[in-house]
């Protein structure tokens, strides 16, 4: 069973939230070094079925993952990554990791007053068009955006803009999406009032 690949959750959150207060007030650690110690052992994952399955298979024991975990990362890591690696084990959530370490970002981002925006478009923009969008969030959002641009070829045209779970759809899919639910409602409408018209005479 590979790593679960969800958006953060209230449990990820729990976690997230433990996890970023005791970075805070640790000595020699932060929010920002976990976040990015696990975000690589995340990508190791990715590349590395044998990795994902010590993560997250439920075959094997937890004490010897346990084991596998401290002879694979001790003294390459923070202390308190591992132990929160080793605390996830301990819990069975270690299959969630991809969601708490999501939640972990958001909680970094809303702290140095960035937030994360994942852009969508037909084709990929120019350098000038990011900037000119990342401009905007900025001022209207009031801090500081960190723009993810993706390509997606299923788009017409337009743009897609999603910030945690608000989706922002200017693409030409909801456009025409519009203008079919205007049709079907105020153009049947329309068609019934010329039919009652007739009728009437």
């Amino acid at each position: 069973m590979p790593l679960i690949e969800t958006k953060p959750d209230a449990l990820a959150k729990v976690y997230a939230h433990a996890v970023f207060d005791v970075a805070e007030t640790t000595d020699g650690t932060s929010p920002e070094g976990v976040l990015g110690q696990l975000e690589d052992l995340l990508e190791i994952a990715r590349d590395n079925r044998g990795f994902n399955e010590l993560l997250a298979s439920r075959l094997i024991d937890s004490g010897k993952r346990d084991a596998s975990l401290v002879r694979m990362l001790e003294g390459k890591c923070d202390d308190l990554t591992l132990n929160f690696l080793r605390q996830l084990n301990a819990k069975g959530r270690l299959g969630h990791l991809i969601p708490i370490v999501g939640a972990l970002d958001e909680f970094v981002q809303a702290r140095f007053g960035r937030i994360e925006v994942d852009i969508f478009t037909a084709s990929p923009m120019s350098p000038d068009a990011l900037d000119s969008i990342k401009h905007q969030l900025n001022e209207s959002l009031g801090k500081e955006t960190i723009l993810h641009p993706y390509t997606d070829s299923t788009m017409l045209g337009g743009i897609k803009i999603r910030m945690g779970d608000q989706l922002i759809d200017a693409s030409v899919q909801a456009d025409l999406r519009s203008l079919r639910d205007n049709l079907l409602k105020n153009g049947g409408a329309k068609v019934r009032g010329q039919s009652n018209d007739l009728l009437d005479n």
